[in-house]
C-alpha cells in the first residue's frame, strides 16, 4: 500500500464527501478510490468514513486523522515545492573549493560578481592546495588546476582556459647580478624552486620563440609550495623564479618584480570546474559553473595581455648590474 497515496485519496474524498466527485478530481475510478480508502482503514484498523449509497461523512476518528493527513500533506507538497525550485531558482549555500593562489585572483572577484546577480546564494569558499573528495567532504564545485588532462572520476568538468607561470625576480636583484638574455644564461644566478606535484622539480621546460628548451636546476638553498611564499622571497632580491600568473600579475603591477625572458613561458596549466553530477543539477551549482565559463576566461585574457606590457618586463639592456 502506498500510504501517502491513499491519504491523498481519503483526504479528497472527506473534502468532497463524495467517492465519484474525488475520483473524478483523480482521474480514477470510484472503485479504485474506494480500495484506497479501505486499504487505509484497515491499516488503521479504524473506520474513517460512514459510507450510504447518498452520503459520505466522517467518523470521529476520520476528522482527527484527516487533520493530521492535512498537516502531513502540506509539508510534503513544500518540501517537493521547494527541491524543484532548487532546480529553477539559484538560492541556498553554494560550497566553493579553489587553490589558494588561483582562488585569491580569480575566484574571489567571480564570486563577489555571481553574488550581484544571485542575492539569495550564499558562498562558502576555501582555499587550500589539496584537492579535496568533493564528495566526501561536501563541496558543491571545486577549481583545479592540471598539466595534463583529468583522469576519469566520473566527476562532471569544464575547462575554463589556461594559465602559465612566467621568470620573475626583483628589480634590485636584476641591477645587481644582471639579466639573463637567453635560457643558457640562467646558469648564471641563483634559481629558486616551487615544489609542486604537478611539475618536475630539477628543471624548468620553457616555450619561447625558438621553440621549446630545457634548463636544468641546480639546487637551490630555498624551495617552497606556496607561489605566494616564493614571491615573497623574489621581492627580497634573492634570485630567479618561475611564478604563476595570478601571483607574478599583481607583484608586476605593483613593480616589486620584473619578467625576465619575457618571450618565455613555462608550466601551463588547464583550469577545470568540477562538480558531481549533470542529473537534476542545483540551480545554483549551474549558474555559478555558467558564470565562471564566461567570467575566468576574460580575467584571464587580461592578465595575459598584462603580462606583455612593456613597464612589466625587462631585458638586459635596461636592467644590466649597477655600474
Amino acid at each position: 500500500m502506498d500510504r501517502l497515496h491513499c491519504m491523498r485519496i481519503f483526504a479528497r474524498v472527506a473534502g468532497a464527501a463524495s467517492f465519484t466527485s474525488a475520483a473524478q478530481h483523480l482521474d480514477m475510478t470510484t472503485a479504485a478510490a474506494s480500495r484506497a480508502v479501505a486499504s487505509l482503514e484497515n491499516h488503521l484498523q479504524a473506520r474513517l468514513l460512514n459510507r450510504s449509497t447518498r452520503r459520505v461523512v466522517l467518523t470521529e476518528a476520520g476528522e482527527r486523522y484527516l487533520r493530521r493527513c492535512e498537516q502531513i500533506l502540506a509539508y510534503i507538497d513544500q518540501a517537493e515545492a521547494e527541491a524543484g525550485n532548487a532546480q529553477a531558482l539559484p538560492s541556498g549555500r553554494l560550497r566553493v573549493h579553489a587553490t589558494a593562489g588561483f582562488g585569491q585572483a580569480y575566484v574571489v572577484p567571480a564570486i563577489v560578481r555571481y553574488q550581484q546577480r544571485h542575492r539569495s546564494v550564499a558562498v562558502e569558499l576555501t582555499l587550500s592546495q589539496h584537492v579535496p573528495d568533493i564528495l566526501d567532504e561536501g563541496y558543491d564545485v571545486t577549481l583545479q588546476l592540471s598539466a595534463v588532462k583529468l583522469p576519469d572520476s566520473g566527476l562532471v568538468s569544464h575547462a575554463l582556459g589556461t594559465l602559465h607561470s612566467v621568470l620573475c625576480a626583483a628589480p634590485s636583484y636584476l641591477r645587481e647580478h644582471g639579466t639573463p638574455a637567453s635560457v643558457a644564461e640562467l646558469a648564471g644566478h641563483d634559481c629558486l624552486q616551487l615544489f609542486s606535484p604537478v611539475f618536475e622539480r630539477d628543471k624548468w621546460c620553457l616555450e619561447g620563440p625558438d621553440g621549446p628548451e630545457t634548463f636544468e636546476l641546480s639546487p637551490s638553498t630555498f624551495q617552497v609550495n606556496v607561489a605566494e611564499a616564493l614571491s615573497g622571497a623574489l621581492r627580497e632580491g634573492v634570485g630567479i623564479g618561475a611564478l604563476p600568473m595570478p601571483t607574478a600579475v599583481p607583484a608586476m603591477r605593483n613593480g616589486s618584480l620584473l619578467r625576465v625572458l619575457p618571450e618565455h613561458r613555462l608550466q601551463t596549466l588547464t583550469v577545470y570546474a568540477m562538480y558531481a553530477s549533470r542529473q537534476y543539477l542545483d540551480a545554483k551549482i549551474k549558474t555559478f559553473v555558467e558564470f565562471l565559463k564566461d567570467y575566468i576566461p576574460e580575467l584571464l585574457a587580461a592578465d595575459e595581455a598584462s603580462l606583455s606590457e612593456p613597464g612589466y618586463c625587462t631585458t638586459a639592456h635596461n636592467c644590466g648590474p649597477t655600474p
